[in-house]
């Protein structure tokens, strides 16, 4: 199956959606790490939630997704681009164990919150933050969609150690596009009837024609996607430039050379003393990301 995201509206309503499937892009981001079967799917999860939400809101520009708990996962976060590239990572607590393979969202999260950045090409950086009061990733977005952009949204997700995908619903606040005051209901409660399995083995049309064949749906052209880390050396250099002088001087008095590595692709990067001197004596350093 081709890692794709598929967008359809209903004709003659206000409801629309987007269907994404993942298992390339999926098994190169888990193939980087070895995490626990249950940490596996909730970050496959999370993978197509960002594929889903980018193309929701149409940002030309990166968006992101963070999930902090204080449960066994302490931190998630999946990234998109606007070439179509997505990324993701996990961070678990060190000290806590290992989460069984059947744990849900809360066992994996506990208490927490969840922020979603959108940094648009020329605009202004906005975030949105959403507590983590569902028992699942999907019913927090929900949330987030009914408190900050209060538009209606019903998200379904799913994941196992192969592939993710998942499915949105919104409807549209222009009344003036809907001529069937039961869409919104009537499309929701067909959705509901979807299982795991069809959405991780069938694809976006298929899907549809089995959920919606008396409906009159309006199907785009798919777009493609795929695994792409945004790290370079510029950037992680100005990750490293945040620590500040007296501690990348330290390091280098200590090791010689700086070593680092990306966390989400595992590329090394290393900077040896001039070079880091160099850094530190240009005024126009790039700017800090997470890596």
């Amino acid at each position: 199956m081709t890692d794709q995201i598929q967008r359809f509206l209903f004709e003659r309503t206000n409801v629309r959606g987007e269907i994404v499937n993942l298992a390339k892009a999926h098994r190169e981001v888990m193939a980087r790490h070895d995490y626990p079967d249950a940490v596996t799917r909730q970050l496959g999860e999370l993978l197509a939630a960002v594929a889903l939400l980018t193309e929701t809101v149409k940002l030309d520009g990166t968006m992101s997704i963070e999930v902090r708990g204080q449960g066994a996962v302490t931190m998630m976060m999946a990234e998109s681009n606007p070439g179509g590239e997505l990324r993701a990572i996990a961070q678990l607590d060190d000290s806590a164990a290992l989460p069984d393979e059947n744990a849900n969202f809360t066992d994996l999260f506990g208490s927490g919150r969840i922020t979603i950045t959108l940094d648009p090409k020329g605009g202004r950086r906005y975030q949105g933050v959403v507590a983590l009061e569902r028992d699942s990733l999907a019913g927090c977005l929900e949330d987030y969609f009914a408190r900050s952009e209060q538009l209606p949204t019903r998200l379904w997700l799913a994941a196992d150690s192969e592939t993710s995908a998942g499915m949105l619903l919104q409807r549209l606040p222009d009344e003036s596009l809907n001529q069937d005051d039961d869409a919104w209901e009537r499309t929701v409660i067909l959705a509901q009837t979807l299982n795991e399995a069809e959405m991780l083995e069938v694809g976006p049309e298929e899907m549809l024609r089995r959920l919606y064949h008396e409906e009159s749906v309006r199907i785009f052209e798919p777009k493609e996607l795929r695994f792409g880390c945004t790290c370079s050396r510029e950037r992680i250099a100005g990750a490293l430039l945040t620590l500040g002088g007296q501690e990348l001087r330290e390091i280098l008095a200590e090791q010689g050379s700086i070593d680092t590595q990306c966390h989400f692709c595992h590329t090394n990067y290393s900077f040896t003393a001039a070079e880091v001197e160099l850094m530190l004596d240009t005024p126009d350093s790039p700017p800090p990301t997470l890596h």
